[in-house]
């Protein structure tokens, strides 16, 4: 809650006002409280809008709509002027979260949670059909989660069938990632109760999963992959499946009625009222987004006393382009609202009717936002991190593996006691692709995310680090070693890298062979691993292992036999074995050519060949490979972290997650330091990671610790490097290159 402004009238309508909710440019929305005591959300729209005949049309006929709608999971209207100056409306005050917090938060709900949620908006919607309107915007922001069950809010695109739409006939209405292809297509006169469906069932996905069924970003990528893409839906519990899935047909015949949802869904094990007093464990929701619904509850009994902020040049919270929650008075709040500082706005502001209707529109051509702001609130400021990766490419493993644990990090970090601000993840795929790289980083930079995170392919991580330089905003790469950025006419004062490089892979090799009193090594050079195995090479063709000798066997890049260069290696002697190559199946083939030579000495390798393909191709042969990582054993760091994972997304968690989850740690000392207020800026996080007097991070993988010399590389003395050895069908964890003996 914000004090009243200056100008903001006494009452409106018979209503008290008492605090500020919200404001953002199209009106503002107040505490207020009726002549009966009754506490409401009331929404007032600038009269420059108002001016406007069709938005005035548009604004009655949501006081119509939802006047006429009776339903115990709806918000009611309990009094409107749509002929004042500034239009009004006042409903019910909802004290709860938005589905958006509360996942943004705390993650996914149980499924149990997401089958009570389902039938009740179901129900909900219902009431809205049997009245002859379609919602058409049910979205996360647009539930609000109370101690008895969910809401849905915010009708100001709900229209009756048949009607004529308001809006250009090429425009698309309601938000991108939650709604029907039939809406993403423009086809107003297709819009039915269908729709409102297929929304719901995108919702259902998210509360279940904690991802977009259509994936994030772009609003007309979102777009194009509502119409003709599959949804998401790996990480949707196998009970909730079926339903979602055929909620979300692209034929809207072929989707099931919310009569049918709501059947399929209801559970009456779920009980939806919790004795919070007494402890009993009967509630709906998970106990954290409940202590939020209390705090929340307990804040609206405790009414400040209604008092004004002094009155603000042009640019302040009567501003068109001003935010709700400024954090500090002056100039720079006129600036226009970014998406983090929007977040700010917290749980109040959220869990009301939106101001304006709700209303946005996306032409189809391409035109528009680029989504809408779903996030986490609540009572402490919210600071959000972007994340972009290769999420559904090539590369989408170990992508999605790392956007996985930064997110458990994320929520592991709200959930502690006495943090002083809480953490958003805003995620886009890029799918490693140079465009879309730098599409999401003016995104992100657009919207003032605290950091970056992920950017895990080369050809991504540069053509995206021009754009957060030139914002100031910092880079937290996690599986990309930088090198992309040798040569590059680039000055890079905000980019960390939490790996150890590519070209110091030597140092683990030459350590363990070392270790094992070789005096002669062979490197099979494979050709075909291009400059990632030349850059090997040379390094362990320098490298000094107690004045031992190190030859150099090569195979060509389109040679498929390895067994001459093998020869050769044995021909001088060789008690170890390095294979420079990149490619699982041709290090398969040099085990095998090895061992047909009844090679048994020291075998190694990198990273970039352990995977089952090798283990599959290379059989007995390949057992006993060590190899060297700049990655730990996702599922050897922590206990708590590997219990947390599995329990959160079903699976172990994945290569490079440990890495991920400490990347969130990292920047979250870094707000913490900064002293974790709502104004910190993005090119505040950067300097204080690149300050010299920074202490650094013990994370669950290692201590991320940098240099301070200027460069924006860890500490040498940073264990950067692992072991592992092909054992059976996996891959044994050895430990730090420096202790294994």
């Amino acid at each position: 809650m914000r004090p009243l402004a200056a100008g903001d009238p006494e009452d409106i309508g018979g209503h008290r006002l008492l605090a500020r909710l919200g404001a953002g440019g199209m009106g503002v929305v107040y505490l207020a409280r009726t002549a009966g005591g009754v506490l409401v959300a009331l929404k007032t729209i600038h009269a420059q809008h108002a001016a406007d005949p069709s938005f005035r049309t548009r604004f009655r006929r949501e006081v119509t709509a939802v006047r006429g709608l009776n339903g115990r999971w709806l918000v009611p209207v309990l009094a409107a002027d749509a002929e004042a100056r500034e239009p009004w409306l006042a409903t019910e005050f909802v004290p709860g979260p938005s589905l958006a917090e509360a996942v943004d938060g705390f993650g996914a709900l149980p499924p149990a949670a997401v089958r009570a949620l389902g039938s009740r908006l179901a129900e909900a919607l219902t009431a809205v059909h049997d009245a002859g309107l379609v919602h058409r915007d049910v979205k996360p922001g647009n539930v609000l989660l109370a101690l008895d069950g969910p809401r849905l809010i915010d009708f100001g695109i709900a229209y009756a069938g048949g009607a004529t739409a308001l809006t250009a006939p090429d425009a698309v209405v309601g938000t991108p990632g939650f709604l029907a292809p039939e809406q993403a297509q423009a086809r107003a006169g297709e819009v039915g109760p269908p729709g409102d469906v297929f929304s719901l069932g995108c919702v259902l996905a998210y509360a279940s999963s904690g991802r977009r069924p259509f994936g994030a970003g772009n609003a007309a990528g979102v777009l194009f992959r509502t119409v003709h893409e599959e949804p998401d839906l790996a990480e949707v519990p196998g009970e909730l499946l079926a339903l979602i899935r055929g909620c979300l047909a692209k034929d809207p015949a072929e989707r099931p009625t919310v009569r049918d949802v709501a059947a399929t869904l209801d559970d009456p094990r779920v009980p939806l009222a919790r004795n919070i007093a007494g402890g009993r464990d009967e509630g709906w929701l998970p106990s954290a987004v409940l202590r939020v619904i209390a705090e929340r509850s307990a804040r609206a009994l405790d009414v400040p006393t209604p008092h004004r902020a002094p009155r603000q040049p042009q640019g302040d919270d009567d501003s068109p382009t001003a935010t709700a929650h400024s954090p500090s008075a002056g100039p720079r709040d006129a600036r226009p609202p970014t998406r983090r500082r929007a977040l700010l706005m917290g749980g109040a502001a959220a869990s009301v009717v939106a101001v304006g209707g709700g209303v946005t529109a996306y032409l189809t051509a391409g035109r528009g936002s680029t989504g809408d702001s779903e996030g986490s609130g609540g009572d402490l400021p919210v600071h959000t991190l972007g994340f972009q990766a290769d999420l559904s490419g090539s590369d989408k493993v170990n992508g999605v593996a790392q956007e996985r644990a930064a997110r458990l990090a994320v929520e592991q970090h709200n959930k502690r006691a006495g943090i002083t601000f809480r953490l958003a993840l805003d995620t886009v795929d890029d799918q490693g692709v140079p465009a879309r790289a730098e599409e999401a980083a003016r995104r992100f930079t657009d919207a003032g995310v605290s950091a970056v995170l992920g950017l895990g392919t080369p050809a991504a991580a540069l053509a995206a680090a021009p754009v957060y330089q030139e914002a100031r905003t910092a880079m937290v790469l996690i599986s990309s070693d930088g090198e992309e950025f040798m040569g590059a006419d680039l000055n890079l004062t905000t980019l960390r890298v939490t790996r150890g490089p590519e070209s110091s892979l030597a140092v683990p090799l030459v350590s363990y062979y070392s270790g094992q009193r070789t005096d002669r090594t062979a490197v099979i050079d494979d050709l075909a691993a291009g400059r990632a195995g030349s850059v090997l090479v040379n390094s362990l063709s320098l490298a000094s292992h107690s004045g031992g000798e190190t030859s150099v066997h090569t195979v060509a890049a389109d040679s498929d036999d390895f067994a001459p260069a093998v020869r050769d290696a044995l021909a001088a002697k060789a008690q170890a074995v390095v294979f420079s190559g990149t490619a699982p199946e041709r290090a398969a083939r040099c085990a095998r050519a090895l061992a047909e030579a009844r090679f048994t000495g020291p075998r190694l390798g990198t990273w970039r060949i352990m995977s089952p393909a090798f283990l599959q191709k290379a059989g007995s042969a390949g057992q006993e490979w060590v190899f060297a990582a700049p990655f730990t054993d996702p599922a050897g760091v922590s206990r708590t972290f590997r219990t947390a994972y599995r329990k959160r997304y079903g699976t172990a968690p994945g290569r490079w997650s440990p890495e991920a989850y400490d990347s969130v740690g990292l920047v979250a000392r870094t707000l913490k330091n900064l002293g974790g207020a709502a104004d910190i800026e993005p090119v505040a996080v950067a300097q204080r990671l690149f300050d010299a007097e920074y202490e650094g991070y013990e994370g669950i993988a290692k201590t991320l610790r940098f240099t301070t010399d200027g460069t924006n590389a860890l500490e040498q003395e940073t264990p950067l490097y692992f072991l592992f050895q092909a054992k059976g069908q996996s891959f044994r964890f050895l430990g730090r290159y420096d202790e294994v003996e």
